[in-house]
């Protein structure tokens, strides 16, 4: 069990009223962390710690940003985090370290003679900063490093179900040497989440916010900001569709359908929801992907190496197994996996998915995918279409013409050409359309969203007036 802290002004902090909340561990129940149930004066104290900062971090040259940025991502690597989360997360510190040198302008002609006019990229002052728990490390460093590469201070709120690993990526940025209230971390006990938001959100400092999570909460969110007039980044929920056309390698499509559907078992943002299959190689496709899954190791991760570790929490498997019932109720078959009893959920299987059927159209966030079988690429263009979420999509076909046809005409933010649908990199304008929110994390993109562009003008000469 760890006991972690917030982080405010450079100063280790308890809540303002001593609260706490726990997390739990979903496979035994033991108490995983305890961690502080900030107050709404601990919010304010945190954005004003970020504000009081904001004036001098603004105007720190870009390359001691750089370097501190740089420190950062050596300091999350050497911590005792491993794989694609932490060296990704690494990644985006160095490629945020690359932009503080970008946040630049233009010089724009203007009509007025002597006028020197010109667009010009600033920090906008404090951001706020909410990521999610399913891939906490890589996705609470999205939500730190762009911001303040480009000059803004920040206020970090961890996740209720992930503190202590986000209270780690904290330690990094503290670690690493940045000035006190540059980065400041509150936590909170889910029932007062939205109250301590709409607390960070209404402060007159707050000049912008970022959110990745679900689309039911980026709603709220989103309702909270236009409230306050707060612009906002989100990055929301998603029903990925993976189009495998009549041409496509099947034992290429097999093995990114593996990965995309299953990584992190399923509970991923980009996670193939649905595999959309042309009928003429589905019978061949659905055989050899249910081969791969029902192989792929299924435990408890602290007991060794395994694919699928336990989910979240029951509120998953609970879903999951109503989506399994409504399928199989309504004409589905079970290719392979089944229903589970505990967080440890196999890689499940359903084959000749149709559109009554729930799973067909909302997301599953685990490890129960649907096969929806096409008839040629414009239904399957109609397929992969038919859902409200528009964040990522890949298509398979050796015929890279028409695939890349194909994927022009999915409404995603994304889309991956013989390529799975978890794809990520630091330097890429991530984010989705419709229900999977608005907006863009990585590279210049990033820029975008955490500047305030301004037009200034120089008067080099005399200027003449009417009057």
């Amino acid at each position: 069990m760890g006991t972690i802290s917030m982080l405010i002004d450079g100063k280790a902090r308890a809540s303002g009223d001593g609260a706490t909340f726990e997390r739990r561990n979903p496979l035994d129940r033991s108490v995983a962390t305890v961690a502080p149930a900030a107050t709404t004066a601990d919010a304010v104290a945190a954005v004003e710690s970020a504000a009081a900062a904001f004036a001098a971090w603004s105007q720190t040259g870009p390359g001691q940003r750089r370097a501190l940025l740089l420190k950062a991502a050596e300091t999350g690597a050497a911590a005792p985090w491993a794989g694609f989360n932490v060296h990704l997360a690494a990644d985006m510190l160095r490629e945020a370290a690359s932009i503080t040198t970008q946040v630049g302008g233009e010089v724009i002609p203007s009509d007025i003679p002597g006028s020197l006019a010109m667009g010009v990229r600033g920090a906008a002052g404090v951001v706020l900063g909410i990521a999610p728990w399913n891939a906490p490390v890589i996705l609470g460093v999205r939500a730190i490093a762009t911001p303040l590469a480009c000059g803004n201070t920040v206020v970090f709120k961890g996740s209720e179900l992930c503190p202590a690993t986000h209270g780690l990526i904290v330690e990094a940025f503290n670690d690493a040497g940045f000035p006190p209230g540059v980065v400041n971390f509150i936590t909170n006990a889910p029932a007062d989440a939205a109250t301590v938001v709409e607390a960070i959100v209404a402060h007159p400092a707050l000049r912008r916010v970022n959110f990745t999570g679900s689309t039911r909460v980026g709603k709220l969110v989103a309702q909270t900001c236009a409230k306050y007039l707060k612009p906002v980044v989100l990055e929301l929920g998603g029903k990925a569709p993976m189009v495998v056309l009549d041409d496509a390698d099947l034992e290429a499509a097999v093995n990114g359908a593996a990965f995309g559907a299953f990584a992190n078992s399923g509970q991923v943002c980009m996670s193939t929801e649905r595999l959309v299959v042309d009928r003429r190689v589905a019978d061949a496709f659905v055989a050899r992907l249910a081969e791969k899954a029902s192989k792929l190791p299924l435990g408890d991760p602290r007991k060794g190496p395994v694919v699928l570790g336990s989910v979240v929490d029951m509120s998953t498997v609970e879903r999951c197994n109503a989506l399994i019932d409504d399928a199989l109720s309504k004409g589905a078959t079970l290719v392979c996996g089944g229903k589970a009893e505990n967080t440890l959920m196999p890689a499940t299987l359903l084959d000749h998915v149709t559109s009554g059927m729930r799973i067909y159209h909302e997301e599953s966030f685990g490890p129960v995918k649907p096969v929806v079988r096409v008839d040629g690429a414009d239904e399957a263009v109609r397929v992969a279409n038919d859902n409200p979420y528009g964040l990522s999509a890949a298509v398979f076909g050796r015929d890279i013409a028409r695939a890349w046809a194909v994927a022009n005409r999915i409404d995603s933010g994304i889309c991956h050409v013989n390529g799975p649908t978890v794809h990520d990199e630091a330097q890429m304008p991530f984010g989705g359309v419709k229900d999977s929110g608005y907006g863009r994390f990585g590279g210049r993109a990033g820029i975008d969203a955490f500047t305030e562009l301004r037009w200034i003008t120089i008067q080099t000469t005399d200027r003449h007036y009417p009057f």
